[in-house]
């Protein structure tokens, strides 16, 4: 496996900022995914959320339903303790543009109206860590430390 590129994933500017937008992220998002795999917090598991995808044309409703479930509570939780940060952080900025494009945008900006204002900050505070990386309190600042560590032996 190629160090290198390990490191460059889990790599970040080690700055406070990352995690206090990382961690209330990562809670939202865990919190919708399972409301959408478990029926967790009045939500309405697969079941439920595939025929909702699949009646407003996301079809296959229950796999798309698993998909963004998966991507929203795993991605969140991986975000809550800041472990492979940046790929995360895309699959849910992938998952909230998909929310946004097909599901908020015909509704206008204001969520009072399921417009697109919630899912456009989701978006954007996951594309900054895409950017930016976890930050100082991360696993992935323990990764590269020891990552970095091990490529400074070996040369």
């Amino acid at each position: 496996m190629n160090i290198k590129l390990i490191n460059k994933i889990v790599t970040s500017n080690l700055v406070l900022s990352s995690f206090i937008l990382r961690v209330p992220l990562g809670l939202i998002l865990a919190a919708h995914g399972s409301q959408k795999l478990f029926a967790w917090f009045g939500g309405y598991g697969l079941e439920g959320t595939g025929q909702w995808m699949a009646s407003i044309g996301i079809t296959p409703g229950y796999l798309m339903a698993l998909l963004a479930g998966s991507g929203e509570f795993f991605g969140g939780i991986a975000l809550i303790i800041g472990l492979l940060s940046r790929p995360a952080a895309l699959v849910t900025a992938f998952t909230m543009l998909i929310a946004l494009i097909v599901v908020h945008l015909g509704n206008g900006l204001f969520l009072a109206n399921n417009g697109y204002e919630y899912a456009l900050m989701l978006l954007v505070a996951s594309l900054t860590i895409v950017l930016q990386g976890a930050g100082r309190f991360s696993v992935d600042a323990l990764l590269s430390k020891k990552l970095t560590d091990k490529e400074n032996t070996n040369t």
